[in-house]
């Protein structure tokens, strides 16, 4: 499954660039390609088709995002994927492509001039362009690839990606919790203004509009929930608490809902230290994704329900890497250290070896680039001396090195997949250490949210046994 998207940019053209090849999310750029353009000339061919067609201002390039489910696809068929769209799509536009992997789910890049090299059109993107032309190639080329794709339905119905992502895993969204909590305050609630009441206790602020909107203290933006569902319009909601209601009169349903009484929380037999915190904390952020424990939470609470899946691969971080005390951290993070510095040691080694060649690699470049360039040449074509030249000189370089070219290509091809997998080693001790940084600045926040939410257990258990 793929979800795409197209934004309209007019700031420069180098900068999106140069974002998208950039190595350290590119594999050292060995997951890019072009589309009628060459490597290292992206940026002046595209504007020297702007120039040529009088047409330097508005849109200076259209940037297409394809986000991949996690998973469900590798690098190598995503770039191809990407290919395909962009020749299908953009047939006379200069395109670069990238994918990057530096995120846990993989996602490609396509830059585009927006002016049409073969006609000199500007390319102009729509709604209808969008679904008709974009995301309708897109999820052609993901299910002649066996990939899943997004089944369209209503607009009602729609989604964000990330929500989508969060419900497909069963992992709870803000939407989620909101829509459990109205359930929970219309269940509870004499009419809609104690209902209002029973929301602001949990912790929302209520803005009346043509809609109801609700957002928990410290979120930017008020969800609205009555666009997706009538029921939790004012006018469902009132109707819901008048059937409750009705069905309480009728003996159909007891006056007050049971909720389960509180049950202090068990440590764990085999885990202590900084495990044994982590395990009480997941067990609360999940019995706040299940709306059972605790009853009310604050809306910092919620904001970590979301992270769930975040403290959960922490605790496996720790687990791995036998990690329980402060000094099992502290002498962790030291040997990632060292391992990082000779790494990074290794990689300029590689560097040095990369630079004193790199005449030699440009040249094998450029003779692999420019070949289709110098047949037009001999062929007669005009408008080609400036490429001729170049493959001609590339050409002289590889034969005065008096290398073979075979093995020149091999070494290059070694050297290029040696910095790949330091830098990927490097990246991902990177991980490690940020890992271990984020787990330091968590644990005092994590430790207070426990005894707050314990301690007004406690004091509620008491009351309801009075």
């Amino acid at each position: 499954m793929a979800v795409t998207k197209i934004l309209a940019r007019k700031g420069r053209l180098d900068a999106g660039i140069n974002y998208i090849l950039n190595g350290d999310k590119t594999e050292e750029r060995v997951l890019t390609a072009r589309l009628n353009c060459d490597p290292g000339r992206e940026c002046r061919q595209m504007l020297d088709t702007k120039r040529a067609y009088e047409k330097m201002d508005g849109v200076m390039y259209y940037h297409v995002i394809q986000s991949f489910k996690p998973g469900e696809i590798t690098p190598e068929l995503a770039l191809e994927i990407a290919q395909k769209f962009a020749q299908e799509h953009l047939p006379g536009y200069e395109a670069v492509i990238a994918v990057h992997v530096d995120r846990q789910h993989i996602h490609a890049h396509i830059i585009f001039n927006s002016v049409n090299a073969d006609t000199g059109e500007k390319y102009h993107s729509n709604a209808r362009s969008y679904y008709s032309q974009i995301r309708a190639t897109s999820d052609r080329l993901c299910r002649e690839h066996g990939l899943s794709v997004i089944i369209e339905g209503q607009p009602s119905q729609a989604v964000s990606y990330i929500e989508w992502l969060r419900q497909s895993k069963g992992q709870p969204t803000f939407r989620t919790m909101l829509e459990a909590d109205l359930h929970t305050a219309i269940e509870g609630a004499n009419d809609l203004g104690h209902f209002f009441l029973l929301m602001e206790h949990m912790g929302y602020e209520i803005y009346h509009s043509n809609r109801l909107g609700f957002r928990l203290r410290g979120q930017e933006r008020f969800m609205y929930p009555g666009r997706k569902n009538p029921l939790f319009t004012e006018e469902g909601i009132r109707a819901a608490i008048q059937g409750n209601l009705e069905a309480i009169e009728a003996g159909l349903r007891p006056p007050a809902v049971r909720r389960p009484a509180y049950r202090p929380y068990k440590k764990h037999p085999k885990y202590t230290g900084l495990l044994a915190l982590y395990v009480h904390y997941l067990y609360v952020l999940g019995k706040v994704g299940q709306q059972r424990y605790p009853p009310r939470m604050t809306a910092h609470t919620r904001d970590e329900a979301m992270k769930f899946e975040q403290y959960r691969a922490q605790f496996a971080f720790l687990r791995e890497n036998n990690i329980s005390t402060q000094d099992d951290m502290t002498a962790f993070q030291s040997r990632t250290e060292k391992t990082m510095a000779s790494l990074t040691k290794q990689r300029t080694i590689l560097n040095v070896r990369k630079k004193k060649r790199r005449p030699l690699y440009d040249a094998l470049a450029d003779v692999e680039a420019l070949a289709p360039a110098k047949q037009c040449y001999e062929d007669g074509l005009s408008g080609m001396e400036a490429e001729f030249t170049r493959y001609m000189d590339a050409v002289a370089t590889l034969e005065r090195c008096g290398i073979p070219r075979e093995r020149l290509m091999a070494e290059k091809a070694d050297i290029y997949q040696q910095l790949a997998e330091v830098n990927r080693q490097i990246r991902a001790e990177k991980k490690k250490l940020a890992l271990c940084r984020e787990i330091c600045a968590r644990l005092p926040q994590m430790e207070q949210e426990i005894n707050q939410i314990e301690a007004k257990e406690v004091i509620r258990d008491d009351d309801r046994r009075r």
